[in-house]
This record gives C-alpha cells, sequence and structure tokens, in this order.
C-alpha cells in the first residue's frame, strides 16, 4: 500500500491541496489564492484557467513542503465549490465564458420571475428554491448572451459542468466529464427523488441534456489524473461538493448530526437519513456524500461569511489580517450598539431576498474601528443562528451540539459567541480542514487506503468544545437588536 491519500479542496477564494497519511494526519499542504472578478455590481466571476493553474501550484507546493513523491499518493479526492457553472468546448476544453460564481446575482430578476409562476414544480423536484444562487440561470444566462453558445450547445459542441466536472476534465486531459450526486443536487436541474437529471428542468431552463455530465456517487471511480499534470498517474478517487465533502469529513454521517463550516459563506448541513426534509422556512433539500445511494441533508446557506473579515481586511484596510480580528474583537467589551449585515450579494437562508445589501447599522461618533470588526464577527455567528432557528422548526425538534470547521472556525471569540447565541456546546474538531479531509476520507474509501468508517472514526482525536456561558438577557438582548438590523436591511414594512 502507498503511504498517502490526497485531495484537492477548490474553493471561492483559494485552491488548496492537502496530502493526509494513513493515520488521517496532514502530511503536507499548498494553497494558492486567485483572482476574483467583479465586472458589474453583483456580479461575480473567476477566470477558469486561474481555477487549474492555482490548484496544481498548490499541488506542487504540497508536495514539495513535504518532500513527498507523487508516486506514493494512493489517490486523490476532489472538493470544490458548489453551484458555479463553467462551459467549455467539447473539441479544446476552452471556456467559453468566465466561471459564473455561487455568489453572482445576474440571473435573479429571470428566477424571480420564474419564481412566481413555477417555484413549487421546481422545489418538488430538485428541493431548491428557484433562486440565482444555483447552477441553471447561470448556465442559461451564458448560452443566452454569449454569441453562438447555444447555438453550439444545441448541436452538441459545448459541456457544462460545476468545478468539479472542470477539474477532472482537465485532470485527466479531457477522458472523464462526470460530476457526483452532491454536485449535481445543487444545479437546480437534477431531480433528487430519480437520481437522475430531469428532462422538464432541462426545458425550462433551456439547457440542452447533452451538454451534461454522468452523475456517479461522491467515492467512485473517475478516472486517472496525468502524469504530466500531477507528475504520476493519480487514481481520481472522489468528487464531492465542498459542504457535503465538510460533512463526511466530521463523520456526521447519522441521521440529526449536524455541522456548519464557516468559510467565504456558511453552511449548514444536517443529515436527515432516507427521509427529504420538506422545509417550511426558507431551507434546501440536497443530497450528501457517499459511497453508493446518498441519504438527504438539510442545508441553509449563508452567502457571506468569512468573506465578512476578507471585506474588513482588503476593502476597508481595518484589520492586517484574518487573525487580528479576533484581538480587535476582544479588545472592546461589546460592539457599542452596532450591528453589521453583510448582504453584499443579498442574503440566502432563511430569507432568500437577493434585492437586499450590507448594512452597518448603529452608528455613533463613540463607534470604533474595534467596534465594526466585533460587530462583523458577530454577524457570522448571528446569521448562523437565523438558519438553525430555521432548521429547528422544520424538524420541530432542537438541535444539542453543532460541530464546526472552516477557516474562520480558528476564531476563538467566534465559536465562543456563536454557543453563546445557540446556547448549545460548539465542538471544533483537531483538524478543521474538514472539506479536505472529507474528500480524502471518500477517496481512501473508496479506493481501500482506509477500511472503513469506524476505522475513520479512530483517526478523529480530540478537539476543543465550546460551552455557552452568556446570560440568557444578554443573548435575547443580543438577538432583538440582529432583529431590528435586520427589518432595515430587508425594508420590512416599507
Amino acid at each position: 500500500m502507498k503511504k498517502y491519500i490526497a485531495s484537492f479542496d477548490q474553493g471561492t477564494t483559494s485552491s488548496r491541496a492537502v496530502i493526509f497519511d494513513k493515520y488521517g494526519e496532514i502530511a503536507a499542504s499548498g494553497q494558492t489564492e486567485f483572482k476574483q472578478h467583479y465586472p458589474k455590481p453583483g456580479w461575480v466571476e473567476h477566470d477558469p484557467k486561474d481555477l487549474i493553474e492555482s490548484l496544481l501550484a498548490s499541488w506542487r507546493a504540497a508536495l514539495s513542503s513535504g518532500k513527498i513523491s507523487p508516486e506514493d499518493v494512493e489517490a486523490i479526492g476532489v472538493a470544490n465549490q458548489r453551484e458555479t457553472v463553467v462551459v467549455w468546448d467539447k473539441f479544446t476544453g476552452k471556456p467559453v465564458y468566465n466561471a459564473i460564481v455561487w455568489q453572482c446575482r445576474r440571473s435573479a430578476e429571470f428566477c424571480e420571475m420564474l419564481k412566481r409562476e413555477r417555484s413549487a414544480f421546481i422545489y418538488d423536484k430538485t428541493g431548491l428554491p428557484c433562486d440565482a444562487y444555483f447552477s441553471a440561470s447561470k448556465i442559461k444566462w451564458i448560452l443566452d448572451n454569449v454569441p453562438f453558445a447555444r447555438r453550439r450547445a444545441e448541436k452538441g459542441e459545448l459541456l457544462f459542468g460545476t468545478v468539479d466536472t472542470f477539474l477532472l476534465w482537465n485532470l485527466t486531459e479531457g477522458r472523464v466529464h462526470a460530476t457526483d450526486y452532491t454536485n449535481a443536487s445543487r444545479t437546480m436541474l437534477f431531480n433528487i427523488h430519480t437520481l437522475s437529471w430531469d428532462e422538464e428542468l432541462c426545458r425550462l431552463f433551456g439547457v440542452p441534456m447533452s451538454m451534461l455530465p454522468e452523475v456517479r456517487p461522491s467515492g467512485a471511480d473517475f478516472g486517472v489524473g496525468s502524469k504530466r499534470l500531477l507528475g504520476a498517474a493519480v487514481p481520481l478517487r472522489a468528487a464531492v461538493g465542498d459542504q457535503q465533502s465538510a460533512l463526511f469529513g466530521q463523520l456526521c454521517v447519522n441521521e440529526g448530526d449536524v455541522k456548519n463550516t464557516y468559510g467565504t459563506g456558511c453552511f449548514l448541513l444536517m443529515n436527515t437519513g432516507r427521509c427529504a426534509v420538506r422545509s417550511q422556512n426558507g431551507l434546501v433539500t440536497t443530497l450528501a456524500a457517499s459511497l453508493s445511494s446518498p441519504d438527504y441533508v438539510l442545508e441553509g446557506s449563508v452567502f457571506v461569511g468569512g468573506a465578512v473579515v476578507q471585506w474588513l481586511r482588503d476593502e476597508m484596510g481595518l484589520i492586517s489580517s484574518s487573525a487580528e480580528s479576533e484581538e480587535a474583537a476582544l479588545s472592546v467589551a461589546d460592539t457599542g450598539g452596532v450591528c453589521f449585515v453583510p448582504a453584499f450579494v443579498g442574503l440566502g437562508a432563511p430569507y432568500w431576498d437577493s434585492d437586499c445589501r450590507g448594512m452597518i447599522y448603529g452608528l455613533t461618533r463613540g463607534t470604533t474601528r474595534a467596534h465594526i470588526v466585533r460587530a462583523a464577527l458577530e454577524s457570522i455567528a448571528l446569521q448562523t443562528f437565523d438558519v438553525v432557528h430555521a432548521m429547528e422548526q422544520d424538524l420541530r425538534a432542537n438541535i444539542e451540539r453543532l460541530c464546526v470547521d472552516g477557516g474562520a472556525s480558528a476564531n476563538d471569540f467566534l465559536m465562543q459567541f456563536q454557543a453563546d447565541m445557540l446556547g448549545v456546546p460548539v465542538e471544533r474538531p483537531k483538524t478543521v480542514e474538514t472539506t479536505a479531509l472529507g474528500a480524502a476520507y471518500l477517496a481512501g474509501l473508496s479506493c481501500g487506503f482506509y477500511k472503513d468508517l469506524a476505522s475513520l472514526g479512530e483517526l478523529r482525536g480530540e478537539g476543543k468544545t465550546f460551552s455557552p456561558k452568556a446570560d440568557g438577557a444578554v443573548r435575547a438582548e443580543k438577538l432583538s437588536a440582529w432583529e431590528r438590523a435586520l427589518d432595515r436591511a430587508l425594508l420590512r414594512g416599507r
């Protein structure tokens, strides 16, 4: 048996390559950020070439830092930002347009129009609300707005893929055009009950079915990576949407298990087993990572989570590093009455308001930089509270604990505040990079590098638990202030 299993974690702002040993420990890693493109307000794009190049740069960096030969890697699992759309030429592999990112709102007007007429039809098949967040309307935009794209797609000359599909296509040098159940379930073209692409949905969005990839379980054979690109012919044995990968990395494989990932956005997922819960509170029903037939998941997505910290750093210059945000927040006793609603691209679950925009409420002459930074961090936890509350209403039961991961979960202030607002323990694992870990677990199980789920549980190790400490009155006051700020941002009653 070879020594290592690896994962490619292609995120919204950076690509990471992480190499794990047989004990589930990180042996080496590399990370490369890439440029974000904002051609118009509310529009977000990536250059698809940057996705591939940043991923390969991270792979080379990981191998170099760990002094690891690619020949010693048993297999690679791919985790990816979901919903982001790439359309490319079937014969040359060249994209016809930039990747349209999950955050992009350019197709919101079309979705609002469609929602009035076909909302129930779409939800019944996909478990998703009709929103520009998902892939279908982004594909339609490319076909309608890129010259000759629709004609070429109808002739079978163009292919579509979420980012996993585009990466697999490139890593296998065009030999594999495939995706997994988790990514397919985020396109708004996939029937989560029949586990197949839906012809009626494809007609509704004007997407030729010839563009669509083959759908496989998350842990499956996705071909062999090119020796020219990877340094060795490494098997690709998993593909999975990043949030379902994190759920698997947390080993939330039993009904009722729930986790929240604090990345660019925040993504709260609960495994609901074989029951496809129909949400009445703005959540979505989607599919879990699997090695065979998948379980269902109830999910709430916050569009702007850790991205608000990047905004403080890059656009506002209020902090010089993400780590500095915790220091600034702890330098003041509270926010001084400031509430921050980071609706830069609208609000996701449970509101689904694409027109809402960001707002800092409660500024006074005494407001300082630290108050604003603290309010920004608190906004991440408060948005998460709203999603948990919606989930509890759907299930008519309270969650007992929250498993957390992602970059921003390393912030102890944020995690303690989250526990205080939820009133339940928040559990952070030893390895917070559970997105990468989940893809590695799936690839390792798929190829036999790891024995079974029970053996993975033995590798988990001890993390840190944040128990709620806040007084009930303090918690109620904070939630009330947050609600008032939301009222103004959402223009309720106006």
